[in-house]
């Protein structure tokens, strides 16, 4: 494996005191050993997360399980809840194989989880989220599997609550949990189309489209894609820059919702170079390419951009303002077992309603290399939780880029302590609506700003593999706050989503912004 970039270590080591207090943004360790470098990561609606690795590859330096829950080959843990409030983690008990598995959350808070790899292929599972002092774990379902095999495969949520799964190493079809009997397995030719002698349409971009309909995209091509007659009803221009999807480690985000949702705008950055996967290639350069395109508007065409860096396998969050945060990854090689270098260590912040040229911003540094099953999340106090890498078959703890078990949080600049008198604080929400419903949140703040304050939903979703599934933000329809007698309250009234296809039925982050600074989130259900 190619060393690191002289460039990044030397700026990092001769340059790392000035780079931290020169550029936005604040690391933290949360967890110096979690026990597991998670593959897959989700945030509960109970403030807690869900860690997940495989469980084939033989014991983890985790907590040993309970000897009447043990696995057929080791005792130890493969998946962990951690609790954000305490950084305590519990074991969970995960049975089936969940390599390059795929998630989402149900209406009512619960994970569903399916395929992997061995006995995970169709394996179904569900994790029923509690209280921090609970117990609660993995469920396998036993009355029900998949109806084909899926590894390497996405979930999005639908407006009726349901949730498509999508494509898969070998699956060029669809299918749907709970299953739709009188549709089954669904051929989708268009995964064929794409599919190029390495593959690169693995882990397919699925975006749900206020209209119903999904943007798929896979390699270098995107359709729009009604799910319900099984048509493909638009396709879009083909992205210029070479392949995207797995194992190529390009990502993608649908920016926020807003106005009166009608339009729609898909971002996909970054990727590898054709070949390096195929050709084993460590050092041949990521691109630095991104590609943007209003999905929603007739004869759209991508609007290309660079970022600063090449990035592969990099993870792209968006955050409560309305900003992607671009984190994670490397500047050469490949998503696949030790097969990229030059660690990417560097956060860029990507402002979409910026200008093209003036949209990136590079943040402060990390520390931890962040490569091949790393994994980034949006917490509800707007910092972001990095956690993950191992780019070895097996746990190793050697070499350049070993297993890595710590787990960091990275606060954006809104969380800078010169910006506290302008955070504001949630007081008052309710604990469900309905779409279409007025309802009113009461806020506290030091120093308002009167007619700026937003009120956005966010989504938990089930991040892997540089994508994050069923990630969305819908900045709602708010009047001016009303001032509440004294002491800085404020009453902001709301209205919910005009529907399920602008935000599907389920739990949602609730983040009050006052001048680009989120409060803490609350939670919300939103219900048909």
């Amino acid at each position: 494996m190619k060393s690191a970039a002289p460039n990044l270590v030397a700026l990092l080591i001769i340059f790392g005191a000035a780079a931290s207090a020169d550029l936005p943004g604040v690391w933290e360790l949360l967890v110096a050993d979690a026990g597991i470098a998670s593959m897959h990561t989700a945030v509960t609606r109970f403030n807690t997360v869900v860690l997940l690795d495989r469980t084939h590859i033989g014991p983890s330096p985790a907590k040993f399980l309970p000897q009447t829950t043990c696995l057929r080959n080791d005792c130890t843990a493969h998946s962990l809840l951690l609790d954000l409030k305490t950084n305590h983690l519990r074991p969970l008990t995960i049975v089936t194989d969940t390599w390059c598995s795929s998630g989402q959350f149900l209406p009512d808070g619960t994970l569903l989880q399916t395929g992997g790899d061995l006995d995970g292929f169709r394996k179904i599972r569900k994790f029923t989220p509690c209280e921090p002092d609970s117990v609660c774990d993995w469920e396998e379902l036993q009355d029900i599997q998949l109806y084909r095999g899926r590894w390497y495969a996405t979930n999005q949520i639908l407006p009726d609550g349901s949730v498509i799964i999508i494509g898969g190493k070998a699956a060029s079809s669809i299918e749907f949990f709970p299953p739709r009997k009188e549709m089954g397995l669904v051929d989708f030719a268009f995964f064929n189309q794409v599919e190029d002698n390495q593959m690169d349409n693995l882990y397919p971009y699925v975006h749900l489209l206020p209209n119903g309909q999904l943007f798929i995209f896979a390699n270098n091509k995107a359709v729009s894609y009604d799910y319900n007659s099984n048509q493909v009803t638009r396709r879009y221009p083909v992205l210029d820059g070479g392949p995207r999807n797995y194992p190529s480690a390009g990502s993608s985000v649908m920016l926020a919702l807003t106005g009166d949702y009608s339009s729609a705008t898909v971002v996909v950055c970054g990727g590898a170079e054709y070949g390096a996967y195929l050709e084993r290639t460590t050092d041949s350069p990521a691109h630095d390419s991104c590609g943007r395109i209003e999905a929603t508007r007739p004869g759209s065409i991508w609007e290309m951009e660079n970022m600063p860096f090449g990035r592969i396998m990099g993870d792209m969050v968006m955050l409560p303002s309305g900003d992607v945060l671009i984190i994670n990854g490397a500047q050469a090689g490949t998503q696949g077992f030790e097969l990229a270098s030059e660690p990417c260590l560097f956060p860029v912040l990507y402002r979409p309603d910026q200008p093209v040229g003036l949209r990136f911003m590079t943040l402060n540094p990390g520390t931890v290399p962040r490569m091949y099953h790393s994994t980034a999340n949006l917490l509800p106090d707007g910092r972001v939780l990095i956690a993950g890498s191992n780019p070895h078959f097996f746990y190793n703890f050697k070499g350049e880029f070993p297993t890595e078990l710590r787990i960091e949080a990275f606060s954006p600049e809104y969380l800078a302590a010169d910006k506290a008198n302008v955070r504001p604080s949630l007081v008052e929400l309710p604990a469900k609506v309905g779409y279409r419903e007025v309802f009113e949140v009461a806020v506290a703040v030091e120093l308002p700003a009167v007619g700026v304050m937003e009120v956005n939903l966010a989504s938990a979703p089930f991040a892997t593999h540089s994508f994050s599934q069923g990630q969305r933000l819908v900045k709602l329809s708010v009047q001016t706050p009303a001032p509440e007698g004294d002491g800085g309250r404020y009453r902001i009234k709301c209205t919910a989503p005009p529907n399920s296809m602008v935000a599907p039925p389920g739990y949602y982050m609730v983040f009050v912004m006052n001048l680009g600074v989120p409060g803490v989130a609350q939670w919300i259900q939103l219900v048909a």
